[in-house]
């Protein structure tokens, strides 16, 4: 086994205070969720659908600020300069996007999973196997960045081996999933948003003002560094080409309204009101973070060229991948800061990681439990049996994603970015189209959910496997590409700026040529954008069932 790659830089030492702050945390998380455990589907997968528009809204924000957020995010920008701005800019435009044209319109279609929609949607159990398959590689593949990161800032605080911190941190993550399902999972997730947060703004704040850097908005201030700092944060932009700029921001975007995780957050309100606004205060909690995050990564580059008299230019042999993935806990660290304090900023990226593991692995139970389990294999599951079958993929799902952690094939930021191409260019023609045009058909969804996963298997399998398969790695030779002008263009943290419109094309195209969905199908369509109320546990198929037998139509 590969042994990962250290942060060298980081003190890597029990701290007994931070270790206390930890433990609290853990244990606060573990106690909720037994608290708000849950016996049944409907608390399991949507929370029963009682979730309020500000509770949810920090939900959103602490199922958003993962790993690659509070600590990816920072990092990218440290280590590439501009270029990493393109995840700041697509990771939030995204949300504009679902907050217009998906948010409401899901909470009317009304069900427990992403798999469900398209399920339903297109009329096709082929159909619900390729969006639950989707589902599982996008939660694997968004995962590993997030164990990634508990193992990181584990060491710091524990003074551990990444490995061993990369187990105990998912063990307690997998226990507290497995006893408390959805319900559980959102109200940790308020409580998470509080720590990351506060965690995130205060280590922002001190630094900034401890070392000079700023005053009272170091959101803005931060900027005197760049005249400092011009060649790390320009250079490493112009050695990128503008194209990878442009895909990456693209499929950033499209990525984040085909998330599972994130649109079934939208299930869990009332109202599709109350959708509306759970986005609007989930951008809110969001721009808190995003704002903030440049600067935490000038302050660190900084600090770390004065801390180690080495350029933090990682093309020179200064900051590696793995100290860059820590940079906004190496800031604290470097600005002398009592060693608690550097703890609560490291129990801040652990509440990060945690939480939208958390929705990660209940979207992935889910659609192994409710769609290809009940609703492929055995129709009469009893509940119980649907809960258990979700325990028991929570924790497949938690090994699984810890072996991986032990030597991930990129940083934290470019692992969860490879998920959300996959999203972008798989799920995200069919959320729109399905519920934007109601001529989108069963066998156009599927001609086009296959070409969009071939796209983006093709992709990875060009430039991502060939560093873990010698054989491969031999043929791609010194540009790491089988393909090095499909990795030009199809690269997999972009992939979707090709491959989602050609997705779009082809679902057109096919549901053009073939028949028309059936009317009920269209109605649902319909309903989900009529200004008609809806009760809180009602779905748009009850609406079309009421209709037919001698209600209002949805499309009178």
């Amino acid at each position: 086994m590969t042994v990962p790659l250290q942060a060298e830089a980081l003190d890597i030492s029990f701290k007994l205070v931070p270790a206390i702050i930890v433990f609290l945390m853990m244990a606060s998380f573990l106690v909720i969720g037994y608290v708000f455990k849950v016996a049944d589907t409907e608390g399991m997968w949507v929370a029963g659908r009682g979730i309020g528009n500000i509770e949810n809204g920090m939900a959103i924000g602490a199922n958003w600020m993962s790993a690659a957020s509070y600590l990816g995010l920072a990092g990218l920008v440290a280590l590439s300069g501009f270029y990493g701005l393109a995840f700041i800019v697509g990771w939030t435009t995204g949300y504009f996007v679902l907050l217009i044209f998906l948010a409401a319109q899901m909470r009317r279609f009304g069900k427990y999973t992403a798999p469900d929609f398209v399920g339903d949607r297109f009329n096709s159990p082929t159909a619900r196997a390729l969006a639950a398959f989707t589902t599982l590689l996008i939660a694997y593949v968004y995962s590993v960045g997030q164990a990634r990161g508990m193992g990181l800032v584990g060491q710091y605080v524990f003074g551990l081996d990444i490995i061993p911190m990369i187990v105990v941190m998912m063990a307690i993550t997998v226990g507290y999933l497995a006893l408390s399902g959805m319900l559980g999972a959102t109200k940790n997730m308020a409580v998470q948003y509080t720590i990351l947060i506060v965690a995130f703004l205060a280590g922002v704040y001190v630094v900034g003002f401890s070392q000079g850097y700023s005053t009272i908005l170091p959101q803005v201030e931060y900027g005197a560094l760049i005249a400092d700092l011009g060649r790390e944060f320009s250079a490493p932009f112009v050695n990128q080409p503008f194209y990878l700029w442009i895909a990456t921001a693209f499929s950033l975007i499209v990525g984040t309204c085909g998330l599972p995780h994130v649109l079934v957050r939208f299930y869990t309100v009332r109202s599709e009101r109350v959708a509306r606004w759970s986005c609007v205060w989930g951008l809110f909690f969001i721009l808190l973070l995003y704002w903030a995050s440049p600067a935490m990564a000038a302050f660190g580059v900084d600090l770390f060229e004065a801390t180690t008299d080495a350029s933090a230019y990682a093309a020179e042999g200064g900051m590696s991948g793995a100290e860059g993935d820590v940079i906004v806990v190496l800031a604290a660290q470097f600005a002398n800061l009592p060693t608690w304090f550097v703890g609560l900023v490291a129990a801040g990226a652990m509440a990060a990681a945690i939480a939208t593991t958390a929705g990660l692995f209940i979207t992935a139970s889910s659609a192994v439990a409710h769609d290809i389990y009940t609703e492929l294999i055995n129709p009469d599951a009893t509940q119980r049996q649907q809960v258990l079958i979700g325990r028991g993929t929570i924790i497949g799902m938690g090994a699984l994603v810890t072996v991986t952690a032990f030597n991930p094939p990129a940083l934290i930021g470019e692992l969860v970015a490879y998920a959300f191409s996959l999203a972008g260019v798989v799920l995200f023609p069919m959320f729109f189209l399905g519920l934007w045009w109601e001529n989108t058909n069963r066998q156009g969804a599927l001609a086009g959910m296959v070409l969009g996963l071939l796209i983006w298997i093709t992709s990875i399998i060009n430039s991502v496997l060939p560093s873990y398969i010698g054989a491969l790695d031999t043929i791609a030779g010194e540009g790491g590409a089988l393909v090095p002008i499909y990795a030009q263009y199809v690269p997999p943290i972009g992939a979707a700026l090709i491959g989602t419109p050609v997705v779009f094309i082809v679902t057109i195209a096919v549901s053009l040529a073939t028949p028309e969905p059936p009317l009920e199908t269209k109605k649902m369509v319909r309903q989900c954008h009529s200004p008609e109320p809806m009760g809180q546990q009602e779905t748009a198929a009850d609406v079309v069932g009421d209709s037919t037998n001698g209600g209002t139509p949805a499309d009178d």
